[in-house]
């Protein structure tokens, strides 16, 4: 048997937590998409050499806890005012990589204006949507991406169109804005997923670098406690249901 010491090599190495990433055990739930994009995050920012430049600005909702996770600057803001707060982040601070990170009950109910503006003006920000398509942290209530028939909290029998209105592609409306120049929508539920997810956050911050005003990247994502499923059935009521109506791709890159 091979002596362990000849194995533990740096040479050996085949993944390494991120230097970005706190060593705070992740406390969001199994399956949560949460914790891979905090971690292609922390390794963008660490590859990019830009830990010191960067800043990032949460909400209230789970989203809030990336502070806990991710060691760089961050600011708190107040429900759905992270595109408020960064706006005024980045323009005090112009040579900052400044990132909203926000949910869909977050960004596309209660700050439906303030992000809608804040990509309108090109602001030279990143922004990150999680769309698990329900609110996860209160209690799975219908949030304005939940699908129709979809059930949650405050619509056990499925979300219905007559009386909640039609699901929400927010992603739609921001890529017509003129300020947005990178619009994508991805996921994290496979290995192929995670890696281009991981190259549209890379190419978000670098446009922030290049001074292009506003990325935006949607992720289509899970909440196993939410949805009430297990984290590998998560994936596959995604695949099945969420997926046909968030399509995943470019919506704009220029």
């Amino acid at each position: 048997m091979a002596d362990i010491n000849e194995i533990i090599k740096e040479e050996n190495l085949v993944y390494s937590k991120s230097k970005v990433l706190t060593d705070t055990v992740m406390s969001y739930c199994p399956g949560c998409t949460h914790g891979v994009v905090h971690k292609l995050i922390a390794e963008v920012i660490e590859e990019m050499n830009i830990q010191e430049k960067t800043i990032g600005v949460c909400p209230v909702g789970c989203s809030v806890l990336a502070y806990k996770f991710l060691d760089i600057d961050m600011q708190q803001a107040s429900h759905g005012r992270a595109p408020a707060v960064a706006t005024a982040v980045s323009r005090l601070r112009p040579d900052k990589y400044v990132f909203a990170y926000q949910g869909d009950g977050d960004l596309a109910s209660i700050g439906t204006g303030e992000i809608i503006h804040a990509c309108n003006r090109g602001e030279n920000i990143v922004v990150i949507f999680i769309n698990n398509g329900i609110y996860g942290m209160t209690g799975g209530q219908m949030a304005p991406t939940s699908l129709i028939g979809m059930p949650t909290s405050t619509s056990p029998y499925g979300r219905d169109a007559k009386l909640a209105g039609n699901p929400l592609k927010i992603t739609e409306l921001i890529a017509q804005l003129p300020g947005t120049t990178f619009v994508t929508r991805q996921a994290a539920h496979t290995p192929a997923a995670v890696r281009k997810c991981k190259k549209a956050i890379l190419k978000a911050f670098e446009n922030v670098g290049n001074k292009k005003g506003t990325s935006f990247i949607e992720v289509v994502s899970t909440c196993s406690s939410g949805w009430k499923l297990s984290p590998v059935k998560s994936n596959e009521w995604m695949v099945e249901h969420m997926l046909p109506f968030y399509q995943l791709g470019d919506l704009k890159d220029e």
